[in-house]
């Protein structure tokens, strides 16, 4: 299995609905392919922290150059 095919069936793989057969090739392919590892564990753990319905507090600095890179992004769309 190639990147590009796992990755075509990547939200069937994570909600659990592919033909078994499938998965194990996903497997396969997961256990030797690093870059598709990290997709996979970043999919689960973004689907983890939705589900737990938590708010997730962002550090200080980083949540501060994002509104202020939001704020500039708005400027420049809206005030011409």
């Amino acid at each position: 299995m190639k990147c590009e095919e796992m990755l075509a069936m990547l939200n069937e793989y994570v909600d659990g609905t592919i033909d078994p057969s499938i998965c194990e090739e996903f497997e396969k392919h997961m256990a030797g392919c690093n870059p598709c590892q990290v997709v996979v564990d970043n999919i689960r753990q973004t689907i983890t922290l939705y589900k737990n319905d938590r708010p997730y507090e962002l550090p200080v600095k980083f949540r501060n150059r994002l509104h202020e890179a939001l704020r500039q992004r708005w400027t420049e769309t809206h005030c011409g």
